[in-house]
């Protein structure tokens, strides 16, 4: 006797559950619960992480995050104006920028700005200013592109408008496009902002001080002082004080983007 779909579908869906309960008991059944709990959850080893890890670590990665994200949003606006200049060595320029910074890891931008820049010009460079060349430079080639599409996305009717009532080119993009585009592309600038927070991570190959410490270069020298998984979790539980707040400013502006559209 053959099956309806609805019954097919119901049969499949059971299996997949059965699958699923049978993969959960063999985890719960077969793992080594106290080994995982002294290398995952050593509440000890834990509460020796704070107060430092929120007073210095997680400071410095929100500080670090800030200082590249500014940087970069007001480059990648830049970038985004000179791709959309009738003025062609303009475009060429902000478009060479933009493939290669998207091309090249972040970690080499920070080595050469760490290293390479220092010792090629013999200058000294501060720690801060180097972690917001180098999330910057990177962060702003992806925000061009995004500011760009915000621009192109604004009706070109109210441009028009604006310059019949006697606004220059310029004066309209400030007071009119700009303002709109950046309503646009406020949910994908969100989402940069959480990649580079992430991405605030490889500062540690600059060589820090203790108060200089982020997340990840905390929680890597605390794993190695206790032979425990334990501080790379709660680091990573950080990371999510950070993140899980702008991912849910990100839907919530996605929400209300979709609505005024």
């Amino acid at each position: 006797m053959s099956m309806s779909r609805r019954q097919r579908t119901r049969a499949v869906r059971g299996v997949q559950y059965g699958l699923l309960a049978l993969v959960v008991a063999a985890a719960a059944f077969g793992a080594n619960w106290g080994e995982i709990r002294r290398a995952f959850f050593d509440l000890d080893v834990a509460q020796a992480q704070f107060p430092d890890i929120i007073t210095t670590a997680l400071v410095n990665t929100v500080v670090y995050t800030l200082l590249g994200f500014g940087f970069g949003l007001a480059l990648g606006l830049i970038l985004a104006l000179m791709r959309l200049s009738s003025v062609p060595p303009y475009r060429w320029l902000a478009t060479a920028y933009i493939e290669f910074f998207r091309g090249v890891p972040a970690l080499l931008v920070f080595i050469a700005l760490g290293f390479g820049v220092p010792i090629a010009f013999q200058v000294v460079i501060n720690q801060y200013v180097t972690v917001m060349l180098a999330l910057g430079l990177v962060g702003a080639a992806y925000m061009a592109e995004t500011i760009r599409a915000g621009i192109q996305a604004v009706p070109k009717g109210q441009v028009e408008a604006a310059r019949s009532l006697g606004m220059s080119q310029g004066r309209a993009m400030r007071s009119i496009v700009i303002p709109q585009a950046f309503r646009i592309v406020l949910p994908p600038l969100t989402n940069e902002l959480i990649l580079l927070t992430k991405d605030s991570s490889l500062v540690y190959l600059l060589g820090l001080s203790l108060g200089q410490y982020e997340l990840a270069k905390f929680g890597r020298d605390a794993l190695n002082e206790n032979r425990s998984l334990t501080p790379i979790l709660v680091a990573g539980l950080c990371y999510l004080i950070i993140t899980l707040p702008l991912g849910h400013l990100v839907r919530r502006l996605e929400a209300r983007t979709a609505k005024a559209r």
